[in-house]
């Protein structure tokens, strides 16, 4: 390959570099941004909500199914997705499984749907509805978009690197382009 030739294809290639180097670095921010808007929202979401952790020690937390889980969350109010899922699904779920032997809103609002004088299954029905859908507003939205958050950080992170190594490679093809006679 001759001078010129190689030469031309070191600018090319050192172009490439720089777009890419940009691309990667607009991505980073981008998805940077994309993780603030979800952790910020999914936090703010749930500090509107005033949800509160029981207390340490408390008698809410003393049930094996409950405590492993909650402990460590005690007495503080939900502001996260990881506490969103531990209070959905060993808080909320341990507590719906209490009521009405264990069945789910769908089953208990057919039975009183069959049976409307029945105050017992009209009131488990509204109990099942209003925790499963607590509970389903929990993990659905805060957890799964504070997850989703955190994959974006990562993203962003990756982006940022590889587009800090791609801006190295990039000075490095300049200098080699400058030090080519």
């Amino acid at each position: 390959m001759t001078k010129n030739k190689r030469k031309s294809l070191d600018k090319v290639l050192t172009l490439f570099g720089a777009v890419a180097t940009i691309a990667l670095l607009t991505l980073g921010g981008l998805s940077w941004w994309a993780y603030s808007f979800t952790s910020n929202n999914v936090h703010n979401q749930l500090a509107s909500q005033k949800i509160y952790f029981p207390p340490k020690g408390s008698p809410e937390l003393a049930s094996p199914e409950i405590g492993p889980y909650l402990n460590k969350y005690a007495g503080q109010q939900l502001l996260t997705g990881p506490q969103a899922k531990a209070y959905a699904d060993h808080f909320i779920a341990v507590h719906l499984a209490e009521v009405a032997s264990g069945q789910t809103y769908s089953q208990v609002s057919a039975l009183s749907q069959a049976s409307p004088t029945n105050i017992t299954l009209k009131a488990e029905a509204q109990t099942l509805f209003q925790g499963e859908t607590l509970r389903g507003l929990l993990l659905g939205d805060a957890y799964a978009f504070s997850t989703v958050g955190m994959i974006v950080k990562i993203a962003a992170i990756v982006c940022f690197v590889a587009g800090g190594l791609m801006g190295i490679l990039v000075i490095l093809g300049l200098w080699h382009i400058s030090t080519q006679d």
